[in-house]
């Protein structure tokens, strides 16, 4: 019963973001707002919603290790699985001002969280912890981000205002039905995922760290995965990059940052590697996507090695 609620769950979490997704897009594009912003901000939040979902509800439970294990794993599989499949499927286009501001963002939330959680040799702490005080720090750094994109948006706005714009054939009233209840599903699905997740990895003996990092992680990204791989097929290539940018960048700054202030968030120890390698990774991704400012397919079966090998050492290190 407990692997039915769990398929059950992630069910939820992806069809609910397909839903979201789609209406969120819609209106967007009503609105008449750059693909690049689109895939930052409806397009990336609606499919981080899964991981704001489960992370959230683990910090009300009191389980950090899934809520941070979530995150840092989420943005693992995004910038190497899903970018590397993504890329494989259609060589990704990346614009300079990608390479110069937002991957550098991206960058900059993964080194902040390595910073916050080192309580113990930066600051002689006992235990290395998120507070609420370094939650509501990630907010605002969140809140910068979105003033930013506020700004592209207002600039790029004249120049789609001289285009014409696609037609949106579905009512402004199915789009918020699909929107609204595509977020009811995440929210739901999420519950479902924590709850038995948590209990079937208790059951197989292993820790809760390894399944935010694997079960949870995987599951919950799946909505980037199905969004960038469809954005690239119809050669959506901005929509596709700012998905996975823009998730790794909401997941930390607003859902962990959002996590820690609803409860404080004890670290383990082994996430330490694994924040590494998540920078490790974001940096990767700058110098790929300067080499002719695009990511290549060889590129992306490069990616996808690297979390194959990363999968691999993770499960023999539990």
């Amino acid at each position: 019963m407990t692997y039915l609620l769990l398929l059950i769950g992630f069910a939820l979490l992806i069809k609910g973001a397909d839903y979201f997704v789609e209406g969120a897009s819609k209106i967007a594009t009503a609105l008449k707002v750059s693909p690049m912003i689109i895939g930052l901000t409806i397009v990336a939040f609606g499919t981080s919603a899964p991981e704001a979902s489960v992370s959230f509800i683990s910090a009300l439970e009191g389980n950090s290790d899934v809520a941070i294990g979530n995150v840092v794993g989420s943005n693992i599989l995004n910038t190497t699985l899903i970018l590397g499949i993504t890329a494989i499927v259609f060589p990704l286009a990346v614009k300079s001002e990608t390479v110069r501001k937002e991957i550098p963002f991206a960058l900059l939330g993964a080194t902040a969280l390595l910073l916050l959680i080192s309580d113990v040799k930066l600051q002689y702490s006992e235990i290395n912890m998120v507070t609420r005080t370094e939650g509501l720090l990630l907010l605002l750094f969140f809140a910068v981000f979105l003033y930013y994109l506020f700004e592209i948006a207002k600039n790029n706005r004249d120049n789609l205002d001289n285009t014409p714009s696609e037609t949106v054939n579905t009512s402004w009233i199915k789009n918020l039905i699909f929107t609204v209840g595509g977020l009811a599903g995440i929210v739901f699905g999420g519950n479902l995922v924590v709850e038995n997740s948590i209990d079937i990895a208790l059951s197989l003996g292993m820790s809760e760290t390894l399944v935010g990092l694997t079960i949870v992680a995987i599951g919950t990204s799946l909505p980037e995965l199905v969004t960038s791989v469809t954005a690239a097929l119809k050669k959506q290539t901005e929509i596709a990059l700012g998905n996975i940018i823009g998730s790794n960048i909401f997941n930390i700054f607003f859902i962990l940052g959002a996590s820690a202030t609803i409860h404080p968030l004890a670290v383990d120890s082994k996430i330490f590697l694994d924040i590494w390698l998540m920078i490790a990774a974001t940096i990767l991704l700058i110098i790929i996507s300067r080499t002719d400012y695009k990511i290549s397919k060889i590129e992306g079966a490069i990616l996808v090695l690297i979390y194959i090998a990363y999968l691999i050492f993770i499960i023999f290190r539990n």
